[in-house]
């Protein structure tokens, strides 16, 4: 691995031209990478001036920084006690981000707890410490410009697993991010999530590398840091690891949902299939819900159970679409959908099955168009797209604004 430089300023010229207005950024060799990603970081924060430290977090500092970014080792307590150490010594009154390998819980609380401004998991992420720095400084370039207007938000819920809720929010979104604008799914499955498989982004960053910039989330500048898809789409991806689900909090969601809308046009959320306080939070701030079935008995039980909370939480009167996903003769020789929409009192969005482009669409990390153009299920899934996207996306991108 190439090693850091021991000065890595890559501001344009105009940027710096007063030296002196450049904030300073410890980084200890080997955290953030190499030479290529410690310009691809320096290029988003024009304002900072990156600078080697040297192959490990000294006990001393030998300049004033604004912050360092350094690692930490949870499964060895005395790296963990060294760390603890600095923060009380003379590393106090700097804001340190520690990239923490083997992360647990209770020692991210205790470098929290001492002194850390910020604690990411290692390896961490080009978009990780994006966001931690963004979060420290306030100082990312990239916050979209626009008339203020806050963004949409379409919740998707599922009604049990494997009927394919991800890989429709994912399309669908991507159907319409190609028509322009600023959309986003984001992934709060926190335990089984896809949708960074899905679009064959595996590095993009994470909802718990957002909950990592702390109580200032909302403050966050996402579109520039949230990984691109080649459709335009951004995402933000479950955690690569499994997360229990209580991971999250009401306080939470609302600091990444308010982000969201105030940087994207539209959200897609694909939500996991169970009910928690955040999960009814998300479900509270969203501007519509789609809840994704399957034609089967058991699944219209699971669809009349999600109602029922629905209703229970005054939900029933949002904007509701109940969307019947892989639809073939196989399904309907048994039950049809007539009688499971009367069962249902409410008329369903129906989708064609594709198994074939659909799977191989997953398999690619690519939209339906790539695979085959003018498939019905693109053409249905454009249909769900205008129910559930803003009046504007329904327009040609020709006639946009």
């Amino acid at each position: 691995m190439t090693e850091l430089p021991k000065v890595s300023n890559f501001a344009a010229p105009a940027a710096r031209s007063v030296e002196s207005d450049l904030q300073r950024v410890g980084v200890v060799e080997g955290v953030v990478g190499g030479e290529q990603q410690l310009a691809s970081l320096a290029a988003l924060f024009p304002n900072l001036r990156f600078e080697s430290i040297g192959a490990a977090w000294p006990d001393t500092p030998a300049a004033r920084y604004g912050a360092v970014i350094v690692p930490v080792d949870a499964a060895m307590a005395t790296d963990v006690d060294a760390a603890v150490r600095k923060l009380n010594g003379r590393w106090s009154g700097i804001r340190v981000i520690a990239a923490l390998k083997d992360a647990d819980v209770t020692t991210t609380r205790l470098l929290m707890r001492e002194g850390c401004a910020n604690v990411v998991p290692a390896p961490t992420t080009e978009a990780a410490l994006a966001l931690s720095l963004d979060a420290l400084f306030g100082a990312h370039p990239k916050r979209p410009a626009g008339g203020g207007k806050a963004g949409e938000v379409v919740a998707f819920l599922k009604a049990g697993g494997g009927v394919g809720a991800t890989a429709l929010a994912v399309q669908t979104a991507a159907l319409i991010a190609a028509k322009g604008g600023r959309i986003c799914v984001a992934d709060l499955d926190l335990q089984f999530g896809a949708a960074g498989i899905y679009l064959d982004l595996p590095e993009a960053a994470t909802v718990i590398d957002v909950l990592s910039a702390g109580a200032g989330m909302q403050d966050l500048t996402l579109a520039g840091t949230l990984a691109k898809h080649r459709t335009g789409l951004n995402l933000l991806a479950a955690p690569r690891q499994l997360t229990p689900l209580e991971a999250l909090s009401p306080a939470q969601i609302d600091g990444v949902v308010g982000a969201l809308k105030r940087d994207f046009e539209l959200t897609l959320l694909d939500l996991p299939a169970v009910w928690t306080a955040w999960t009814n939070r998300a479900l509270q701030l969203a501007d519509r819900i789609v809840i994704v079935t399957h034609l089967s008995v058991p699944h219209l039980h699971m669809v009349d159970r999600q109602l029922q909370v629905l209703k229970t939480q005054g939900l029933d009167g949002r904007n509701l679409t109940v969307v019947c996903n892989a639809m073939s003769p196989d399904r309907t020789a048994s039950l049809s959908l007539k009688a499971a929409e009367r069962a249902l009192g409410r008329e369903m969005t129906v989708l064609p099955e594709d198994r074939k482009i659909m799977n191989a669409a997953i398999n690619q990390g690519v939209e339906l168009a790539a695979i085959r153009r003018g498939t019905k299920l693109e053409a249905a899934l454009g249909q769900l797209a205008t129910r559930i996207a803003p009046a504007s996306y329904a327009e040609p991108a020709g006639k946009r604004r």
